[in-house]
């Protein structure tokens, strides 16, 4: 077969992976709950690739106190973990571990994924148990591997601070209740947004925002059939996908499977969910490893290559693989400033 044949059936193949997974994602997509309270972008919009905003609309009052809770050890049951432990703002809002870290030395489950741009996924969590940010904020503080404490400890704790009575008395006349905790947090992690990457940079027109090379990679990114699944606003975060479309994953993983690698079946127990997982975005992933849901994979080179293998069924070639690197690289963005809550 001749170079042009070579590259008409690779273009053949993504195509075809692409129109089974929009297939796929419209029959499933129905089923999968209540959408998110806040939408950024109006419905229908998520196969556009579009440049993060400058800024979303949000409440300053809450955005700060939610960065006051957000590195308060007292949410834990022993005062010694804070959501800033597992986010670190510093590190791309990772912890730079295979998987989590929480009281007690506890190991978890799953990688952390970033906190950053979480307003623009459809879900929370890997496997989208959660439809909102606020209803996300409740789970690392139940979590015996987590914070491993309740509600009515952490509102004892926080009702003897005379600031936060004051503070959240000043936007909601109840106070300190918990879902003002968590509509606080949620508002926070809205804020932590990273705009003017290259690439948004390229997408308002401007040309010389990316290298040759990161052109090439965004036109190879499309080509291969990654966009199929990594689309909107995060490039990823608003659609579920199997990890393992043209392969099995976890098989030639070599280690045996465990509950958090069922993914999506933990919490729909249908037998189609197993190993499905919402997509991650793609959002400063030059800065987040390791990756995957287990943090199996240590560096971006690797994971390309396994995605390039078990989702769309192709062995990049070195040209290929170095110029979709370089696009992935110019989705870094303008980071948050590293600070916590003012005085």
């Amino acid at each position: 077969m001749d170079l042009h044949g070579k590259q008409g059936l690779t273009l053949l193949v993504a195509l075809l992976v692409a129109l089974m997974w929009a297939t796929w994602l419209a029959w499933m997509r129905p089923d999968d709950g209540d959408a998110p309270a806040t939408v950024w972008f109006p419905a229908g919009t998520g196969q556009s690739v579009m440049p993060l905003p400058s800024e979303l609309p949000l409440d300053a009052r809450k955005v700060e106190l939610g960065r006051r809770l957000f590195h308060d050890t007292r949410l834990s049951r022993d005062a010694s973990v804070a959501c800033a432990n597992c986010h670190d703002l510093s590190k791309a809002g990772t912890d730079g571990r295979p998987l989590a870290v929480g009281i007690d030395g506890r190991v978890g489950e799953r990688n952390s994924p970033t906190v950053f741009n979480t307003a623009f996924n459809f879900r929370q969590f890997w496997d989208g148990r959660a439809a909102t940010l606020e209803e996300q904020v409740a789970g690392p503080v139940h979590n015996p591997v987590e914070m491993d404490s309740n509600w009515a400890q952490v509102l004892g704790r926080l009702g003897r601070d005379a600031r936060y009575r004051r503070d959240f008395r000043a936007i909601w006349r109840d106070g300190i209740t918990a879902e003002n905790i968590q509509r606080a947090l949620a508002e926070f992690q809205r804020s932590l947004i990273t705009p003017d990457a290259p690439f948004d940079r390229f997408l308002r027109g401007d040309e010389a925002a990316l290298s040759p090379l990161a052109r090439r990679g965004w036109q190879r990114f499309r080509e291969l059939g990654c966009i199929a699944c990594h689309q909107g606003v995060n490039l990823g975060g608003n659609m579920y996908a199997h990890l393992g479309v043209m392969g099995d994953f976890f098989a030639d993983r070599g280690r045996a499977v465990v509950d958090s690698d069922l993914g999506r079946y933990n919490v729909s127990r249908r037998e189609q969910d197993r190993h499905v997982f919402k997509v991650p975005g793609l959002r400063n992933v030059a800065l987040t490893a390791p990756y995957f849901h287990d943090g199996s994979i240590a560096t971006l080179e690797e994971a390309v290559d396994i995605m390039a293998r078990y989702q769309l069924g192709v062995a990049l070639s070195a040209e290929d693989k170095a110029a979709l690197i370089a696009f992935l690289k110019s989705l870094t963005g303008t980071l948050p400033a590293v600070r916590r809550a003012s005085s």
